[in-house]
């Protein structure tokens, strides 16, 4: 009786200890090969959002219809996806995460997945953001504290343009200003501390690296592109926001999109590329790892997600 009381106990205390586990953080990676290049997708965590809310469409029972048909329900739990890029001697994060700027407890695990990865954040030797908002520059900094000493920080020009000026609240402002003025900040100590470098338009980063305005989601949001041997892989930012409505509908816009109808027409530029070229995809908030190809239909676009693969295999 006592043997079997023990093994009871035993067996419960291992499930709240797994329990415990799951709930202190959520956090992954995911390695493929793209090239000569070695891509780990990190998983920043994951935050649920009102597609209703998030999403400036007219046409709400046509934005349920369509999550429906993906089984998926509202809020939907939105993956913060960000990407660790190989390459010789550099150690490149594209985008950072929301860091602690959503005070959610399934966020902000950046920094825990790049551990898991096998790396350290002092390994990182430069960060390439798509854009300034939360959840792609909060992860720069915990408390003020830079969390990547050794890093270079890229983005472009417009950005830093455009929240320089923007960097004290006014009366009125737009909210995707308010609530993303914090992503400013978490990037300051590194403007302060001189480890910011700007580029104007297209523009050549490192060898088989670069960056490509696409601008209207913000001022100065771009895509960044590696090539490698005949394979192109694509990071896409805030380009889509709810895979299963706006590949549907390329476009319905993003609420927090700065130029609505420009962030639209970029939107479908991206998917119209992607399915033609026929390149890899790296999203940001396509459910983790956000890895995968566009193929075209009618007058809408189907996801093709990458197959898991041990080995990083793409194909």
């Amino acid at each position: 009786m006592k043997r079997n009381f023990l093994y009871l106990f035993l067996v419960l205390a291992s499930f709240n200890n797994v329990s415990a586990q799951q709930k202190k953080y959520t956090a992954g990676y995911y390695t493929i090969k793209t090239g000569e290049f070695t891509v780990t997708a990190l998983l920043d965590g994951t935050v649920p959002v009102d597609a209703h809310k998030l999403l400036d469409y007219g046409n709400s029972k046509q934005v349920d219809q369509l999550l429906e048909e993906s089984d998926i329900h509202n809020p939907v739990e939105t993956s913060i996806n960000a990407y660790l890029i190989k390459a010789n001697d550099k150690l490149i994060l594209v985008d950072t995460g929301a860091g602690e700027l959503f005070k959610n407890p399934a966020s902000g695990n950046v920094t825990e997945s790049i551990k898991n990865a096998g790396y350290t954040p002092e390994q990182i030797t430069d960060i390439l953001l798509t854009h300034i908002h939360v959840d792609h520059s909060g992860g720069l900094t915990k408390g003020g504290i830079i969390q990547f000493p050794n890093a270079v920080v890229h983005l472009d020009k417009k950005e830093i343009d455009f929240w320089s000026q923007h960097e004290k609240p006014i009366k009125d402002e737009p909210l995707g200003y308010t609530s993303n003025r914090p992503a400013y900040l978490a990037l300051k100590p590194y403007l302060e501390k001189g480890s910011v470098k700007t580029f104007e338009g297209a523009a050549s980063l490192f060898p088989g690296i670069s960056a490509v305005p696409y601008y209207g989601h913000t001022y100065g949001h771009c895509v960044y592109i590696i090539e490698s041997n005949n394979e192109k892989l694509v990071f896409i930012g805030d380009l889509v926001h709810i895979g299963a409505v706006q590949f549907r509908v390329p476009l319905a816009a993003n609420g927090f999109d700065f130029d609505k109808v420009k962030a639209a027409e970029q939107r479908k530029k991206i998917y119209e590329e992607a399915s033609t070229e026929h390149y890899l995809i790296a999203a940001d908030h396509i459910p983790f790892p956000g890895l995968g190809r566009l193929k075209k239909g009618d007058n809408s676009y189907d996801w093709l997600p990458v197959n898991f693969s041990s080995i990083g295999n793409t194909k």
